[in-house]
Order: C-alpha cells, then sequence, then structure tokens
C-alpha cells in the first residue's frame, strides 16, 4: 500500500504574478485542506522543498523557465518512478498536516508539469489560474530582466503546452483571475464545487489589482518609441492571445472553449 493512498492532492498552477499566492492562502484555510506555511522558502512554492525536480530558478525563474525544452516535464519523463513518488511524498509531507484529506502544493512551474505530476500522484486535482498576459507580464518585469514582448512570448509557449497537456489530464479546472476578484466567492464556489467540497466564505481580492499594469501600458503607448514597440507586439501577438481568451488591444477577455473546465 502507498503512503499516498488515502489522499487527493490539489496542484495549483499558473505563471509567476498570475495570482495563485492569494487563492493558495485562500484555498488552504479549508478545514479539509492543508497547505504549506512558514515553510521559510518564497511564497512557500513546494517546488523549493523537494529534490526530485529542478526548480524554475534552474531554468532562468520568472518569465524564462518556460523556454527551457527540459523544464517541460510529463509522464515520459525519466523521473516518474515509485522511489521518486515515495520521495517526492516524503519531502512534502513533512509540511502537510496529514490528518486533512486534501494536500495542496502551488509551483508557477506546475502549469508546464500537471501529467508528471498526475503520474506521480494519480489522484491530482489541477486548479489553473490564468491573468491577462498583459498584467502577469509587466508584474513579472521587476523579477525578470526581460521585455515585455519576450515576457507575453513566454506567457503563451507556458499556456500552449498546458492546453496541449490538458486532454491528458482527469480532474482540471481553470478560472481567470479577473473572475476571481471580480466574484471571489462565486469563483470560490465553482473551485469547491470541483473538488466536491463544502464551500467557505473567502475574504474578497482587489477587484483592480490589474488596472496599475494596464495604466503602464497605456502609458508605454503614449511615448512615441513606446508606441510603435506596443503596436509591434500586438500585431504579432493578439490573434494568439485571443485564442487563449485575452485581448491585447482591448484589455479585453474572450471567451473561448479552451477555457471550460471539466
Amino acid at each position: 500500500m502507498s503512503t499516498t493512498d488515502g489522499y487527493k492532492f490539489i496542484f495549483l498552477c499558473g505563471l509567476h504574478r498570475s495570482g495563485t499566492s492569494p487563492l493558495f492562502r485562500t484555498l488552504r484555510e479549508h478545514r479539509e485542506i492543508s497547505g504549506f506555511r512558514d515553510t521559510g522558502v518564497p511564497e512557500d512554492e513546494g517546488q523549493h522543498l523537494q529534490t526530485v525536480f529542478e526548480p524554475a530558478k534552474t531554468y532562468g525563474g520568472p518569465g524564462r523557465f518556460g523556454f527551457a525544452t527540459e523544464a517541460h516535464l510529463t509522464e515520459e519523463s525519466v523521473l516518474v518512478t515509485q522511489e521518486n513518488a515515495q520521495r517526492l511524498f516524503s519531502e512534502w509531507s513533512k509540511h502537510w498536516d496529514l490528518s486533512r484529506p486534501w494536500l495542496l502544493e502551488k509551483s508557477p512551474s506546475n502549469l508546464i508539469r500537471t501529467r508528471f505530476l498526475q503520474a506521480v500522484f494519480p489522484n491530482s486535482y489541477f486548479v489553473v489560474l490564468t491573468r491577462h498576459p498583459i498584467a502577469a507580464s509587466l508584474a513579472t518585469r521587476k523579477w525578470a530582466d526581460a521585455t515585455p514582448e519576450s515576457l507575453i512570448e513566454h506567457w503563451l509557449h507556458c499556456h500552449r503546452l498546458f492546453q496541449m497537456d490538458r486532454p491528458h489530464l482527469r480532474h482540471v479546472h481553470i478560472v481567470k483571475f479577473e473572475d476571481l476578484i471580480q466574484s471571489t466567492n462565486r469563483e470560490m464556489e465553482k473551485i469547491y464545487s470541483f473538488l466536491n467540497l463544502n464551500p467557505k466564505l473567502s475574504e474578497p481580492l482587489n477587484p483592480a489589482a490589474n488596472e496599475p499594469y494596464f495604466s503602464e501600458w497605456r502609458r508605454l503607448s503614449d511615448d512615441a518609441k513606446g508606441r510603435a514597440q506596443v503596436h509591434q507586439i500586438v500585431s504579432k501577438y493578439e490573434g494568439l492571445t485571443r485564442a487563449q481568451g485575452y485581448s491585447l488591444a482591448n484589455f479585453g477577455a474572450t471567451p473561448t472553449a479552451s477555457l471550460v473546465s471539466h
């Protein structure tokens, strides 16, 4: 009998600055969920609390890690072994309350490692948080020496990898950050329903969280040099971001079947 039997695993997925930290803190307050806390590592992320796979910083960190081919892990990875499954659980379980049935972990690199995590922990549920690429990219600039164009390309690349992996996942729910901050409890009810858990009232999140970054994008557009840069980015990526449910030109979200959870 595996030591993981009897547990269900929640992996919170989303790139740096996608809003996963506040969602993680909200989920771990549920009485049936245990999530890491006070671990001493950045944002209590599981990637820093294990020795089985390389953390995102090995591949360049925020805004860069997804470009590394070896950062994308699936069930085909040589790391998928029973020994590694036991080691990963052993390392993470030091920070979980194992009296609770749901065990929660979040790391930005989870977005491109869902199939690997499902192979290691078959009873896995993935909650994927997406944020507008303008807001997520400009928010990431303080952590990454990269241009807005490069950061948006990274956003697109990682989300394309996830969309390729998604058909292989048994349990996945996608929530837009924009919906979460506008209607926190409604979106949290959907997440708890996906997990088959009783809902819990949540503290509302800042509904204007994206506005500083949209304002920065507008200021960039007002400058002659910046206007040319913005025009180039919009011309190159607008169709691709719209396919993911977001517009670079209108700062809005467009509905798409690819964002329906199952």
